[in-house]
Protein backbone atom coordinates (compact mmCIF):
# COMPACT_ATOMS: atom_id res chain seq x y z
CA UNK A 1 0.00 0.00 0.00
CA UNK A 2 1.41 3.36 -1.05
CA UNK A 3 1.23 5.21 2.27
CA UNK A 4 2.97 2.32 4.02
CA UNK A 5 5.85 2.30 1.50
CA UNK A 6 6.23 6.07 1.69
CA UNK A 7 6.31 5.89 5.49
CA UNK A 8 9.11 3.34 5.42
CA UNK A 9 11.14 5.46 2.99
CA UNK A 10 10.70 8.51 5.18
CA UNK A 11 11.71 6.53 8.25
CA UNK A 12 14.88 5.26 6.55
CA UNK A 13 15.73 8.71 5.20
CA UNK A 14 15.41 10.27 8.65
CA UNK A 15 17.57 7.56 10.17
CA UNK A 16 20.31 8.10 7.57
CA UNK A 17 20.29 11.89 7.91
CA UNK A 18 21.33 12.08 11.57
CA UNK A 19 24.90 12.55 12.79
CA UNK A 20 26.44 10.69 15.67
CA UNK A 21 29.56 8.94 16.93
CA UNK A 22 31.29 6.47 14.65
CA UNK A 23 30.05 2.91 15.04
CA UNK A 24 32.18 -0.07 15.96
CA UNK A 25 33.03 -2.45 13.09
CA UNK A 26 30.34 -5.07 12.57
CA UNK A 27 31.14 -8.75 12.17
CA UNK A 28 29.26 -9.79 8.97
CA UNK A 29 29.08 -13.37 10.23
CA UNK A 30 27.41 -12.50 13.53
CA UNK A 31 23.63 -13.14 13.78
CA UNK A 32 21.52 -10.00 13.72
CA UNK A 33 19.44 -8.97 16.71
CA UNK A 34 15.66 -8.97 16.20
CA UNK A 35 14.14 -5.57 15.47
CA UNK A 36 13.52 -3.91 18.78
CA UNK A 37 15.48 -6.65 20.56
CA UNK A 38 18.95 -7.13 22.01
CA UNK A 39 21.59 -9.86 21.90
CA UNK A 40 23.10 -11.71 24.82
CA UNK A 41 26.20 -13.88 25.10
CA UNK A 42 25.58 -17.52 25.94
CA UNK A 43 27.75 -19.69 28.17
CA UNK A 44 30.01 -20.54 25.21
CA UNK A 45 32.39 -17.68 24.56
CA UNK A 46 31.76 -15.93 21.28
CA UNK A 47 28.27 -17.39 20.69
CA UNK A 48 25.59 -14.73 20.27
CA UNK A 49 22.04 -15.80 21.16
CA UNK A 50 19.18 -13.54 20.07
CA UNK A 51 16.87 -12.45 22.86
CA UNK A 52 13.22 -12.19 21.90
CA UNK A 53 11.75 -8.71 22.38
CA UNK A 54 8.61 -10.15 24.07
CA UNK A 55 7.77 -12.95 26.53
CA UNK A 56 6.63 -16.21 24.94
CA UNK A 57 2.98 -15.64 25.84
CA UNK A 58 2.92 -12.29 24.04
CA UNK A 59 3.06 -11.31 20.37
CA UNK A 60 5.62 -8.81 19.11
CA UNK A 61 4.12 -6.03 17.01
CA UNK A 62 6.49 -3.97 14.85
CA UNK A 63 4.52 -1.82 12.45
CA UNK A 64 3.95 1.58 10.90
CA UNK A 65 0.75 2.89 12.45
CA UNK A 66 -1.61 5.38 10.84
CA UNK A 67 -3.61 7.38 13.38
CA UNK A 68 -6.15 8.73 10.86
CA UNK A 69 -6.99 6.53 7.88
CA UNK A 70 -9.54 7.01 5.11
CA UNK A 71 -11.18 3.89 3.67
CA UNK A 72 -13.97 3.35 1.14
CA UNK A 73 -16.94 1.57 2.73
CA UNK A 74 -18.88 -0.17 -0.04
CA UNK A 75 -21.55 -1.85 2.09
CA UNK A 76 -22.84 0.03 5.14
CA UNK A 77 -25.64 -0.70 7.59
CA UNK A 78 -27.30 1.79 9.91
CA UNK A 79 -28.22 0.05 13.13
CA UNK A 80 -30.99 2.30 14.45
CA UNK A 81 -31.40 0.91 17.96
CA UNK A 82 -27.86 1.84 19.01
CA UNK A 83 -27.31 4.57 16.40
CA UNK A 84 -24.42 2.67 14.84
CA UNK A 85 -23.02 2.78 11.32
CA UNK A 86 -21.54 -0.65 10.64
CA UNK A 87 -19.44 -1.17 7.54
CA UNK A 88 -19.68 -4.72 6.21
CA UNK A 89 -17.32 -4.40 3.26
CA UNK A 90 -14.49 -2.04 2.37
CA UNK A 91 -12.89 -1.49 -1.00
CA UNK A 92 -9.91 -3.81 -0.88
CA UNK A 93 -6.43 -2.25 -0.66
CA UNK A 94 -7.87 1.26 -0.73
CA UNK A 95 -6.82 3.43 2.20
CA UNK A 96 -5.19 6.81 2.66
CA UNK A 97 -3.28 7.95 5.72
CA UNK A 98 -3.92 11.62 6.55
CA UNK A 99 -1.17 11.97 9.17
CA UNK A 100 2.48 11.05 9.54
CA UNK A 101 3.05 7.35 10.14
CA UNK A 102 4.29 6.26 13.56
CA UNK A 103 6.78 3.43 14.04
CA UNK A 104 5.30 1.32 16.84
CA UNK A 105 6.97 -1.61 18.63
CA UNK A 106 5.32 -3.32 21.60
CA UNK A 107 4.21 -6.63 23.11
CA UNK A 108 0.57 -7.71 23.43
CA UNK A 109 -1.09 -10.76 24.99
CA UNK A 110 -2.01 -13.33 22.37
CA UNK A 111 -5.35 -13.99 24.09
CA UNK A 112 -7.86 -12.23 26.28
CA UNK A 113 -6.98 -12.42 29.97
CA UNK A 114 -5.88 -14.80 31.51
CA UNK A 115 -4.00 -15.05 28.21
CA UNK A 116 -4.24 -18.81 27.87
CA UNK A 117 -5.42 -20.65 24.76
CA UNK A 118 -8.63 -22.55 25.49
CA UNK A 119 -9.36 -20.64 28.70
CA UNK A 120 -12.53 -18.68 29.39
CA UNK A 121 -11.78 -14.95 29.26
CA UNK A 122 -12.36 -12.85 32.35
CA UNK A 123 -15.73 -11.08 32.48
CA UNK A 124 -17.32 -8.29 34.56
CA UNK A 125 -14.05 -6.30 34.72
CA UNK A 126 -13.76 -2.59 35.48
CA UNK A 127 -10.95 -0.56 33.93
CA UNK A 128 -9.28 -0.21 37.34
CA UNK A 129 -9.36 -3.96 37.97
CA UNK A 130 -8.00 -4.65 34.50
CA UNK A 131 -5.10 -2.22 34.87
CA UNK A 132 -4.24 -3.44 38.39
CA UNK A 133 -4.28 -7.07 37.24
CA UNK A 134 -2.01 -6.35 34.26
CA UNK A 135 0.34 -4.46 36.58
CA UNK A 136 0.51 -7.50 38.88
CA UNK A 137 1.94 -9.40 35.89
CA UNK A 138 4.53 -6.66 35.17
CA UNK A 139 2.42 -5.52 32.23
CA UNK A 140 -0.16 -2.77 31.59
CA UNK A 141 -3.34 -2.23 29.66
CA UNK A 142 -2.80 -1.54 25.97
CA UNK A 143 -2.94 1.94 24.54
CA UNK A 144 -5.95 2.07 22.23
CA UNK A 145 -3.64 2.68 19.26
CA UNK A 146 -1.59 -0.42 20.18
CA UNK A 147 -4.75 -2.54 20.27
CA UNK A 148 -5.80 -1.18 16.88
CA UNK A 149 -2.37 -1.74 15.32
CA UNK A 150 -2.27 -5.35 16.55
CA UNK A 151 -5.77 -5.92 15.17
CA UNK A 152 -5.13 -4.43 11.71
CA UNK A 153 -1.95 -6.47 11.28
CA UNK A 154 0.95 -5.83 8.94
CA UNK A 155 -1.43 -5.25 6.00
CA UNK A 156 -3.49 -2.66 7.91
CA UNK A 157 -6.87 -4.21 7.15
CA UNK A 158 -10.09 -3.01 8.86
CA UNK A 159 -10.74 -6.47 10.30
CA UNK A 160 -8.04 -8.81 11.65
CA UNK A 161 -8.91 -11.28 8.85
CA UNK A 162 -9.30 -8.86 5.94
CA UNK A 163 -11.64 -6.36 4.30
CA UNK A 164 -15.11 -7.87 4.76
CA UNK A 165 -16.98 -8.36 8.05
CA UNK A 166 -17.59 -12.07 8.62
CA UNK A 167 -19.24 -13.67 11.67
CA UNK A 168 -17.97 -17.08 10.54
CA UNK A 169 -14.41 -15.94 11.28
CA UNK A 170 -14.97 -14.28 14.67
CA UNK A 171 -17.58 -14.79 17.37
CA UNK A 172 -20.17 -12.06 16.74
CA UNK A 173 -23.74 -11.38 15.51
CA UNK A 174 -25.17 -13.60 18.27
CA UNK A 175 -28.56 -12.97 19.83
CA UNK A 176 -28.40 -10.90 22.99
CA UNK A 177 -30.04 -12.20 26.15
CA UNK A 178 -31.71 -9.68 28.46
CA UNK A 179 -29.95 -9.35 31.84
CA UNK A 180 -32.17 -10.12 34.84
CA UNK A 181 -32.56 -7.80 37.79
CA UNK A 182 -32.69 -8.70 41.46
CA UNK A 183 -33.39 -6.64 44.59
CA UNK A 184 -30.02 -4.87 44.36
CA UNK A 185 -29.73 -4.33 40.61
CA UNK A 186 -28.49 -6.59 37.83
CA UNK A 187 -27.89 -10.17 38.94
CA UNK A 188 -24.56 -10.32 37.08
CA UNK A 189 -23.26 -7.75 39.60
CA UNK A 190 -24.75 -9.37 42.72
CA UNK A 191 -22.58 -9.60 45.85
CA UNK A 192 -23.71 -13.21 46.19
CA UNK A 193 -21.08 -14.87 44.00
CA UNK A 194 -23.26 -17.94 43.39
CA UNK A 195 -26.10 -15.85 41.94
CA UNK A 196 -23.61 -13.77 39.99
CA UNK A 197 -21.99 -16.83 38.40
CA UNK A 198 -25.33 -18.34 37.37
CA UNK A 199 -26.43 -15.13 35.67
CA UNK A 200 -23.07 -14.53 33.97
CA UNK A 201 -23.16 -18.10 32.68
CA UNK A 202 -26.71 -17.70 31.37
CA UNK A 203 -25.77 -14.54 29.46
CA UNK A 204 -22.47 -15.95 28.17
CA UNK A 205 -22.19 -16.20 24.36
CA UNK A 206 -18.40 -16.44 24.30
CA UNK A 207 -16.03 -19.05 22.89
CA UNK A 208 -12.78 -20.24 24.53
CA UNK A 209 -9.76 -18.06 23.81
CA UNK A 210 -8.11 -18.86 20.49
CA UNK A 211 -10.68 -21.51 19.54
CA UNK A 212 -11.41 -19.79 16.21
CA UNK A 213 -8.17 -19.86 14.24
CA UNK A 214 -9.69 -17.54 11.63
CA UNK A 215 -10.12 -14.79 14.24
CA UNK A 216 -6.47 -13.83 14.39
CA UNK A 217 -4.41 -10.99 12.99
CA UNK A 218 -1.18 -11.84 11.19
CA UNK A 219 0.75 -10.74 14.28
CA UNK A 220 -0.67 -13.84 15.98
CA UNK A 221 -3.18 -12.09 18.26
CA UNK A 222 -6.56 -13.81 18.70
CA UNK A 223 -10.15 -12.67 19.30
CA UNK A 224 -9.55 -8.96 18.95
CA UNK A 225 -12.94 -8.43 17.32
CA UNK A 226 -15.97 -10.16 18.78
CA UNK A 227 -16.12 -12.43 21.84
CA UNK A 228 -15.52 -9.79 24.57
CA UNK A 229 -15.15 -6.04 24.74
CA UNK A 230 -11.68 -5.13 26.01
CA UNK A 231 -10.56 -2.19 28.13
CA UNK A 232 -7.71 -0.02 26.79
CA UNK A 233 -6.05 3.30 27.67
CA UNK A 234 -7.31 6.06 25.39
CA UNK A 235 -4.50 8.13 23.88
CA UNK A 236 -6.49 11.00 22.41
CA UNK A 237 -8.55 13.87 23.82
CA UNK A 238 -11.10 12.52 26.37
CA UNK A 239 -14.49 11.52 25.00
CA UNK A 240 -17.87 11.30 26.66
CA UNK A 241 -17.85 9.50 30.04
CA UNK A 242 -14.85 7.25 29.60
CA UNK A 243 -12.15 9.92 30.16
CA UNK A 244 -8.85 7.98 29.90
CA UNK A 245 -10.48 4.63 29.08
CA UNK A 246 -12.06 3.02 26.03
CA UNK A 247 -13.59 -0.32 25.09
CA UNK A 248 -12.48 -2.15 21.96
CA UNK A 249 -13.61 -5.24 20.07
CA UNK A 250 -17.39 -5.14 20.19
CA UNK A 251 -18.13 -8.39 22.08
CA UNK A 252 -20.27 -11.23 20.70
CA UNK A 253 -23.34 -9.32 19.52
CA UNK A 254 -24.23 -7.35 16.41
CA UNK A 255 -22.20 -4.20 17.06
CA UNK A 256 -18.92 -2.46 16.10
CA UNK A 257 -16.85 -5.60 15.49
CA UNK A 258 -13.92 -4.03 13.66
CA UNK A 259 -10.44 -2.78 14.53
CA UNK A 260 -10.84 1.02 14.52
CA UNK A 261 -14.15 1.44 16.35
CA UNK A 262 -14.29 2.04 20.11
CA UNK A 263 -16.82 2.85 22.83
CA UNK A 264 -16.52 5.81 25.22
CA UNK A 265 -19.94 5.88 26.88
CA UNK A 266 -18.95 4.13 30.13
CA UNK A 267 -16.93 5.26 33.12
CA UNK A 268 -13.78 3.36 34.16
CA UNK A 269 -15.39 2.10 37.37
CA UNK A 270 -18.32 0.41 35.61
CA UNK A 271 -18.45 -3.33 34.94
CA UNK A 272 -20.55 -5.39 32.54
CA UNK A 273 -20.99 -9.03 31.72
CA UNK A 274 -19.09 -8.95 28.40
CA UNK A 275 -16.25 -6.59 29.42
CA UNK A 276 -12.79 -8.12 29.59
CA UNK A 277 -9.21 -7.08 28.72
CA UNK A 278 -5.76 -8.17 27.60
CA UNK A 279 -2.38 -6.75 28.60
CA UNK A 280 0.45 -5.04 26.75
CA UNK A 281 4.09 -4.29 27.58
CA UNK A 282 7.01 -2.37 26.13
CA UNK A 283 9.15 -4.45 23.78
CA UNK A 284 12.70 -5.17 24.87
CA UNK A 285 15.05 -2.61 23.34
CA UNK A 286 12.27 -0.51 21.79
CA UNK A 287 11.79 3.15 22.71
CA UNK A 288 9.00 3.82 25.21
CA UNK A 289 6.00 5.35 23.45
CA UNK A 290 3.92 8.22 24.83
CA UNK A 291 0.81 9.88 23.32
CA UNK A 292 1.16 13.17 21.51
CA UNK A 293 1.28 16.13 23.89
CA UNK A 294 -1.18 18.17 21.85
CA UNK A 295 -3.78 15.38 21.99
CA UNK A 296 -4.81 16.71 25.44
CA UNK A 297 -5.54 13.20 26.64
CA UNK A 298 -6.42 12.80 30.31
CA UNK A 299 -3.65 10.85 31.98
CA UNK A 300 -4.74 7.50 33.35
CA UNK A 301 -4.33 7.26 37.13
CA UNK A 302 -1.74 5.03 38.70
CA UNK A 303 -3.18 1.94 40.36
CA UNK A 304 -1.71 -0.49 42.85
CA UNK A 305 -0.76 -3.85 41.39
CA UNK A 306 -3.29 -6.51 42.36
CA UNK A 307 -4.62 -9.64 40.66
CA UNK A 308 -8.39 -9.28 40.79
CA UNK A 309 -8.92 -12.47 38.77
CA UNK A 310 -6.67 -15.16 40.30
CA UNK A 311 -9.09 -18.04 39.70
CA UNK A 312 -10.05 -19.53 36.32
CA UNK A 313 -13.53 -18.71 35.03
CA UNK A 314 -15.68 -21.86 35.02
CA UNK A 315 -19.21 -21.11 33.75
CA UNK A 316 -22.17 -23.22 34.87
CA UNK A 317 -24.08 -24.53 31.85
CA UNK A 318 -23.06 -21.55 29.74
CA UNK A 319 -25.42 -20.69 26.90
CA UNK A 320 -22.66 -20.35 24.30
CA UNK A 321 -22.92 -18.76 20.84
CA UNK A 322 -26.46 -18.62 19.48
CA UNK A 323 -27.53 -20.90 16.66
CA UNK A 324 -29.08 -17.90 14.92
CA UNK A 325 -26.89 -15.06 13.65
CA UNK A 326 -28.03 -11.57 12.74
CA UNK A 327 -28.52 -10.97 9.00
CA UNK A 328 -28.59 -7.22 8.49
CA UNK A 329 -30.01 -7.44 4.98
CA UNK A 330 -33.14 -9.09 6.35
CA UNK A 331 -33.05 -7.39 9.73
CA UNK A 332 -33.51 -10.62 11.67
CA UNK A 333 -31.69 -13.52 13.32
CA UNK A 334 -31.45 -16.54 11.03
CA UNK A 335 -29.62 -19.82 10.67
CA UNK A 336 -26.58 -19.64 8.42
Amino acid sequence: MQWYRIGLLVLVACADAGEGPAEEPVDPNAPAAPRGGVVELSGDAGTVVPKAPCPSDMAYVDTMYCREVIRDCQEEEYEEKNNLHICHKYKEDYQRCTQALEHRQFCIDKYEYPNKQGAHPVWNATWYEAQATCKSKNKRLCWQSEWTAACEGSKHTPFPYGWKRDHHKCNMDNQWLTPKKGPHGFLFAEKDMGLRLLELSRLDRSVPSGSQETCQSDFGVSDLTGNFDEWTIYDEKPKEKSRWASLKGGAWGHVRNQCRASSHSHTPDELYYFWSFRCCADAEGAPEWQPRKWAQNEKAPDVEAHDFFPDPIVPVNATGPSELKYNYRLGDYLKD
